[in-house]
């Protein structure tokens, strides 16, 4: 190999790395930082790099595309399918779909192209894209509720079957003139759908087992996870499946399962997912012309600006009407159409079939993904905000390190740093709020460790190393959180002044607190109240607004509040 392709390669990397840090500075995506990246050192800029082996983009992207739906399925928590799996499947379906045919039917409109292929460029622009869903949500600093969150991640992560059903299927009917037998069709769908859903359950598994029977040096576990979860989506690949949605199932069963050295897990495979992110952007921006752009950017503008503002929203309000969303979580849920690396590498399928307007397809699919990044993920942040669609959240540990010794059970050992203005003046450690079946292990101060003591003060710069669960992870945060969070996400100005438990009557809430819920028996309780105005499925943040009171969902057990915040109409 000329060491100058490595050379090359490692200084695109180099650069995509250090540039970065701009992505919160100029409040753009940073996955668009890295397409940019790839751009300029290709045939149209600076760099010069003629790059056109489809077939290689193909195999590569792939690849790096199952290692990031394995991270994105190892963070998703399995209790968010309880409130967003069936409208994320609903999306991911039906939603899927809809945006082809209306995709299709603009683009049939604007290019004039002929109707096969321009349901095949709205087939291939119609998923949302894992890779830029999962970034953006995990690396922007956003909490949103879990109802929003899980359904966008989900979505994400199961859509691409239905797309690439959709794109083989026109491919296939194209080759051959036109012509498909509808069984046939049908046949392919189920296949992936139910292949890749059985192989990849059945995969993650294997997995765990393998990871929690075999003692292995523990950097090993992370290499054990990634190697075995690429044979989950080669093998389902190979039997027909869908290999995206077999390997984002099997991170999901490995990430949410006791599984032998998972921080580390975790740890690795966030490089490993970045890694994957920076190789696949910059491969896509080196495989594209940019001078072949412009003649299409009129038509691709009004394309991308139907998918985003029109298509998308429509799509959303039709599917997700019945499971008792609200308008600002359903508008938020239409804004976030992330369109990414997918959309670029089903537009690689006409390729390397051979089809006619095969280019213009992938160049307008490329275009669509450019305008998607900019105006998509510019503004998420900033809408999520606006839309006051965040709950407050807690600090995160700054190194999770697992004990694994069987008399520890699954403590941990995590280190929390003390920053924010509640640290800033010194405060004993015995006055610290801690959740039970937690300890502080020690704290570190100027490169010295000390026994913790009750009467110990610690303040801003000091490290806690504390003993503690998983389960006591959010509560842990929260207690050594010292984050100046905005106004509204304060803990009272959210939750409000008053806790009571979910089984409290509202009978009883009127005695002690001299309210009137009118029309309503007063043998209800708080949760069921949340039970009917959330169709069954509340999350942290919910409201129910009774007269001149406001009750807030503070914490949640399966689909039951078990804690509810009381907030009057003057807080």
């Amino acid at each position: 190999m000329d060491p100058l392709v490595t050379l090359i390669g490692a200084l695109m990397l180099v650069i995509s790395i250090m540039l970065s840090p701009l992505s919160s500075r100029l409040g753009m995506p940073v996955l668009l930082i890295f397409l940019v990246v790839g751009m300029m050192m290709g045939e149209d800029g600076p760099g010069g790099i003629l790059f056109d082996d489809f077939e290689l983009a193909f195999l590569i992207a792939n690849l790096a595309l199952g290692v990031i739906l394995l991270d994105g399925g190892m963070r998703t928590r399995a209790e968010t399918f309880r409130v967003g799996l069936r409208p994320a499947l609903v999306l991911a379906s039906v939603g899927v779909f809809l945006t082809a045919s209306g995709a299709g039917l603009v683009a049939w409109w604007v290019f004039d192209m002929h109707w096969m292929a321009a349901l095949l460029l709205g087939a291939i622009i119609s998923s949302t894209d894992a890779a830029a869903v999962f970034s953006l949500l995990q690396g922007r600093g956003l909490h949103l509720n879990e109802r929003v969150s899980a359904t966008l991640e989900i979505e994400s992560g199961s859509n691409d079957p239905m797309a690439i059903f959709l794109t083989l299927m026109l491919v296939t009917m194209i080759a051959a003139g036109g012509t498909s037998e509808g069984w046939m069709a049908l046949l392919m769908l189920v296949k992936q759908f139910g292949i890749g859903g059985a192989v990849g359950v059945a995969g993650g598994f294997i997995v765990v087992e393998l990871a929690n029977r075999v003692r292995l040096t523990p950097s090993l576990y992370p290499l054990l996870v990634v190697a075995a979860g690429i044979m989950v989506f080669s093998g389902t690949n190979a039997l027909g499946g869908s290999g995206f949605l077999a390997i984002y199932l099997a991170g999901v069963v490995v990430g949410n399962r006791p599984v032998r050295m998972m921080p580390m897990i975790l740890q690795v495979h966030d490089g490993l997912a970045w890694l994957a992110q920076l190789c696949l952007f910059l491969m896509l921006g080196l495989l594209v012309t940019p001078s072949e752009l412009l003649p299409l950017a009129g038509g691709g503008l009004v394309l991308a600006l139907a998918l985003i503002f029109l298509i998308r929203p429509l799509t959303v309000m039709a599917t997700l009407w019945p499971f008792g969303f609200n308008r600002r979580e359903l508008g938020f849920i239409s804004w976030v159409g992330l369109r990414g690396a997918v959309p670029i590498v089903l537009a690689l399928f006409p390729i390397i079939a051979g089809l006619p307007e095969a280019q213009l397809i992938f160049h307008v699919a490329f275009f669509i993904v450019l305008v998607s990044l900019v105006v998509q993920g510019t503004t998420m942040a900033p809408l999520a905000r606006k839309l006051r669609l965040e709950v407050p959240a807690g600090e995160d540990p700054y190194r999770r390190l697992p004990l694994d010794v069987p008399a520890a059970g699954d403590h941990e050992l995590m280190l929390f740093p003390l920053r924010g203005g509640a640290w800033e003046s010194p405060r004993p450690l015995g006055q610290l709020r801690l959740p039970d079946n937690t300890a502080i292990a020690g704290v570190f101060r100027e490169r010295t460790c000390y026994q913790p003591s009750p009467d110990m003060e610690v303040a801003t710069g000091d490290v806690l190393a504390m003993f503690a669960t998983p389960a006591m992870l959010s509560e842990l945060g929260k207690a050594l959180s010292g984050r100046h969070a905005p106004k509204y996400l304060a803990e009272r100005a959210f939750f409000g002044d008053f806790v009571l438990n979910g089984d409290a009557l509202l009978g009883d809430v009127e005695q002690v607190y001299g309210i009137e819920f009118d029309q309503l028996p007063p043998e209800l309780s708080l949760a069921e109240c949340f039970a009917r105005r959330t169709k069954g499925h509340p999350v942290v943040g919910d409201k129910v607004v009774l007269g001149p009171v406001t009750l807030v969902a503070r914490a949640t057990d399966a689909d039951r509040v078990t804690k509810v915040g009381l907030k009057m109409d003057n807080q």
